[in-house]
């Protein structure tokens, strides 16, 4: 029997190989330190907690929601873009709730694209980013993308080059996988010359919260017209560590925000309600939660940092994001990603995540997620250095794949 045909057009989840290594190691009793899954680790604040506590008491809670979004959590986005951003979001036309992000953006990709639209990717990338256009029909115009790569440059090439002019590109700053941040004047020469050629911004600032080094990140729509061209997918999830909830925002040109709603009311009814109360709880509550979790992770980073360069493996140093993006060591750059990853979960018990399921343009590196404590994280740095040492002292670290 044929595979169906949005199915061949996704290649096998790299992830879920690592994921089944470590699920049997696991299984067999070995304790894994995991790196691998973007996973906050942290609780939710708990005014946040007790709201949805004190929702779901209410008897109307459970009934169906609404797909737009509850209107006091889209009035709390407007809110939350206004004190942030210094951005005028219209919470009626301007913005909606999505079941995270990736909902958002995998129903976006099918409202707005025909078979055989191009969309301009960063290669690597999170990837919903590509495969949610994908699964739409679009094709992929992947733009090499990392902190020595000038992505105006690659963007005026790709629509150089691209026939027919790309419907949309897709931006993610603060970068996950590669952490990388960006500043409002690259937004600004980005706006202006995507109004010129007449191409939709799609903007993903999951991480806008998630900062250590330097001022916070901005919003593409801070500058003046890029509501014209423009949403961005902001999220609760990492910010509020509310992963699991589902709860994310698109905001931005009203006529993309109504594609997206139109899309949506036929195949969701929203959130659940008291999920949407206590996520506008989040939006409207004290902030305080969000300074801890960035001493958290800020004081994790420096540890795993410091303590892999003293092993022997330097990694940047992620000024955002909950992702170090690591060059594969010297000896194991021939390996490739997935290889390597499968070699350090079985030699030191540490899951990461193969660059390779981010794009081609990642297989040389992994990345590695700050959601393990303080003492965990030594462990694992304990680990890899052991690891280092004993495989590249015995010479035979190529050989030790099989």
């Amino acid at each position: 029997m044929e595979e169906f045909h949005r199915i061949k057009r996704l290649p096998p989840y790299v992830f879920a190989e690592v994921n089944a290594l470590k699920a049997a190691a696991r299984a067999a009793g070995e304790d894994i330190i995991d790196f691998g899954m973007g996973n906050p680790d942290l609780p939710p604040p708990q005014h946040v907690i007790d709201k949805l506590a004190e929702t779901l008491a209410d008897p109307r809670a459970h009934r169906y929601s609404t797909s737009r979004g509850i209107p006091g959590l889209r009035k709390a986005v407007a809110a939350y873009y206004d004190r942030r951003f210094g951005v005028d979001i219209d919470p009626e036309s301007e913005t909606i709730a999505t079941i995270g992000s990736k909902e958002g953006l995998a129903n976006l990709a099918q409202a707005i694209t025909s078979p055989g639209d191009i969309i301009l990717a960063p290669n690597p990338s999170y990837p919903i980013h590509a495969f949610g256009f994908i699964i739409a029909g679009a094709a992929i115009r992947s733009m090499p993308a990392g902190p020595d790569l000038d992505f105006m440059s690659a963007l005026e090439r790709a629509v150089r080059h691209s026939v027919p002019k790309p419907l949309a590109v897709i931006v993610n700053f603060p970068s996950n996988p590669t952490a990388e941040t960006t500043d409002l004047a690259f937004y600004e020469e980005l706006v202006a010359y995507c109004r010129r050629e007449g191409i939709w911004i799609i903007s993903d600032l999951a991480y806008a919260e998630v900062y250590f080094d330097g001022p916070p990140p901005p919003s593409v729509l801070q500058v003046p017209g890029a509501k014209e061209i423009a949403v961005e997918f902001t999220s609760l999830s990492k910010t509020y560590s509310m992963p699991g909830w589902r709860i994310g925002f698109c905001s931005g040109n009203r006529k993309l925000i109504a594609a997206l709603a139109r899309v949506k009311s036929y195949v969701d009814y929203g959130a659940f309600t008291p999920i949407q109360v206590a996520a506008t709880a989040a939006l409207n509550g004290p902030q305080d939660c969000i300074d801890e979790m960035r001493r958290r992770y800020r004081e994790r980073r420096d540890v795993l940092i410091d303590g892999l360069a003293a092993a022997g493996w330097e990694v940047p140093r992620p000024p955002a994001t909950m992702f170090a993006w690591a060059p594969l060591p010297p000896a194991y750059a021939d390996l490739g990603s997935l290889e390597f990853s499968k070699l350090l979960l079985r030699e030191a018990k540490v899951a990461v995540a193969p660059g390779v399921g981010f794009g081609e343009y990642g297989d040389n590196h992994v990345r590695l997620a700050v959601v393990e404590n303080l003492q965990r994280t030594r462990q694992a740095v304990r680990n890899i250095k052991a690891f280092l040492r004993h495989d590249q002292g015995s010479g035979d670290s190529l050989g030790a794949v099989g």
